[in-house]
């Protein structure tokens, strides 16, 4: 048996780290935006008659063999590790790869993530419903990096699309949007700054600094949700200059929630985006490296890519992506 199967990263345009419970519960209504891209985590499954377990990563070169799941540790590859021994799948060559850089900040574990609950449900047989693996997902990477996940990244690697994630006391709600993806996309510069980051540090920070009632990141909070609410509703009337401007703003709140969110060398890329005509910029998932993206006037795109380039950070062509999780089996 040989399985593939692919997912999503996202790009996160508004209302990031309040999908983190229960933070959203004390900013209603909540709301997160993302759209998913073309950079795809991937993973391919192939049966091995020995019984034995064998995981690797093309892009980090860690491999990890073990007689049976059960036998496995969960020090390298821990993701993939937990995955395997939660399906209790035995003899299989496990091989990831993504399209992303590591650390980017685009959801590629999330998506990586998905991909792998996917194909080892298919290869061990196993039914799963959507809320199936979007709540394993949540609850195996928590384990992985130790402090609590959010709940939007899982989705577009799930359904792909852009979309609305409406976070209330009731629970969590997907809503696609419509939004035209070409004419998103034609506004849109993706760049990896070069420096990796930690999501799970710079979002317990957050988190912790809100729980602690600290004034300045609770406001900033407040003002994140409203603006979230207000890039909803502009990007629903194509209306990408008010589009731009709440971008703007909420990375101006964003940078209030912890120290490292932004850091000198992301501060002069978006300068320099900014300078060539870049409407706003905002760095991917919770800050402190990765990626950035800009949102750009369509003729402005080259300028605003060559003004990035300049500076150092790496490109990132893409599409969004209408569709999420894709599986062969063979």
């Amino acid at each position: 048996m040989h399985i593939t199967c692919s997912a999503p990263t996202r790009i996160d345009l508004a209302g990031g780290t309040l999908d983190i419970w229960p933070l959203y519960l004390f900013h209603q209504p909540a709301v997160t935006i993302n759209a998913a891209i073309s950079l795809r985590a991937h993973c391919g499954i192939t049966s091995r008659e020995d019984g034995r377990v064998v995981l690797a990563s093309e892009d980090t070169g860690e491999h990890v063999a073990a007689e049976s799941p059960a036998a496995l540790g969960v020090g390298t590859l821990p993701l993939l590790a937990r995955l395997v021994k939660h399906f209790d799948a035995r003899g299989l060559t496990l091989t990831t790869r993504s399209d992303s850089p590591v650390g980017a900040g685009i959801a590629g574990s999330s998506a990586l993530n998905i991909a792998v609950i996917s194909a080892l449900a298919a290869f061990t047989g196993r039914a799963m419903t959507d809320d199936d693996r979007l709540e394993l997902a949540q609850n195996v990477e928590a384990q992985v990096i130790n402090v609590p996940t959010g709940v939007q990244d899982y989705r577009p690697a799930l359904y792909g699309g852009i979309a609305a994630v409406e976070l209330s006391t009731t629970g969590v709600r997907r809503v696609p949007l419509a939004v035209d993806p070409a004419a998103l996309a034609a506004r849109v510069v993706l760049a990896y700054t070069g420096a990796t980051r930690n999501s799970g540090i710079n979002n317990w920070d957050m988190m912790k600094r809100h729980i602690d009632g600290e004034a300045v990141v609770v406001a900033a909070f407040d003002r994140i949700a409203a603006i979230a609410r207000e890039i909803r509703g502009a990007l629903e009337c194509g209306d990408w200059t008010a589009t731009g401007a709440a971008l703007a703003a909420e990375w101006e709140n964003r940078k209030r929630l912890a120290p490292g969110v932004t850091t000198s060398a992301i501060d002069g890329l978006l300068a320099r985006a900014h300078d060539a005509g870049a409407l706003a910029g905002k760095v991917c998932g919770a800050g402190g490296g990765g990626c950035l993206f800009c949102l750009t006037p369509p003729e402005r795109h080259a300028a605003v890519s060559a003004a990035l380039a300049d500076g150092g950070a790496r490109l990132l062509p893409f599409t969004i992506e209408a569709h999420g999780v894709h599986l062969t089996q063979e």
